[in-house]
């Protein structure tokens, strides 16, 4: 997969592309990552990318150029099929759906914005689509942009280590993650739970779909309204319920 982000802060970005899973799968080939600047194409002297707000207002505004030279630039390099999208806190809640889709994708073109945000007009002549990464707002769109760019390549084909590591991650089938545990054994008089000691790998499933339901319950049960639940999870969340009622009524 190849993906260019268009930033003014380039060097926010390249860091994190040498390190991790990013890091491998840029090595094996498995991902390219070009990073390209507006201030480069800037006509001016003093490099300005940005203006004040029509209308008035605090802070300052991306102008159309040399931004949309820039993207424009960069497309010309995308694969066909790509998707052009602007990390914006207006944009559509990033999800596991949204991150499996543009894993299909031949190429991502991201624009990372700044300031007060970008002209509205660049938006609507360059931009397939805007995404949010939550409701909250950070200073510009390079950290959300390295989100997009993280959860895609863990779906890229021998990007991971083990393949059934993505599979396993909260949100893919709908539900949070289970708990993990490693050695030691006994940590502070706590104890790895029994089942996972047994090396009975079918009572290891359902503990795990057991707690990866019952965590979703108590934290996120938003997800767990979403689903339609098969008569083995409805049984092992009964069961997660019970016992956590049992649990309180001892306490």
């Amino acid at each position: 997969m190849h993906i260019h982000i268009v930033t003014l802060f380039p060097e926010l970005i390249s860091g994190a592309l040498a390190h991790g899973v990013l890091g491998r799968a840029i090595d094996n080939g498995i991902l390219e990552v070009a990073l390209s600047n507006p201030r480069d194409l800037a006509e001016d002297r003093h490099a300005t990318v940005d203006d004040r707000p029509y209308g008035g207002g605090p802070g300052m505004v991306l102008k159309v150029e040399p931004t949309r030279s820039c993207l424009r630039k960069a497309k010309a390099t995308m694969p066909e099929g790509s998707r052009s999208i602007f990390l914006s806190a207006q944009g559509a809640p990033l999800d596991h759906a949204k991150v499996r889709e543009l894993a299909d994708r031949p190429g991502l073109l991201l624009l990372a914005g700044r300031y007060e945000g970008v002209d509205e007009r660049l938006v609507e002549s360059e931009i397939d689509e805007e995404l949010s990464i939550g409701d909250f707002v950070v200073s510009g769109g390079e950290l959300p942009a390295l989100v997009v760019v993280d959860a895609v390549a863990r779906l890229l084909p021998g990007a991971l280590g083990d393949e059934l590591s993505a599979e396993q991650d909260s949100f893919v089938n709908g539900l949070l993650d289970c708990p993990h545990y490693t050695r030691p054994e006994v940590v502070d008089e706590r104890k790895v739970p029994d089942v996972l000691l047994s090396g009975n790998h079918e009572e290891i499933r359902r503990w795990r779909l057991k707690q990866a339901l019952g965590r979703t319950w108590m934290r996120r049960p938003d997800l767990i309204k979403k689903l339609v639940l098969s008569d083995e999870q409805q049984e092992l969340l009964g069961e997660f319920m019970a016992e956590t009622d049992n649990r309180n009524g001892a306490n």
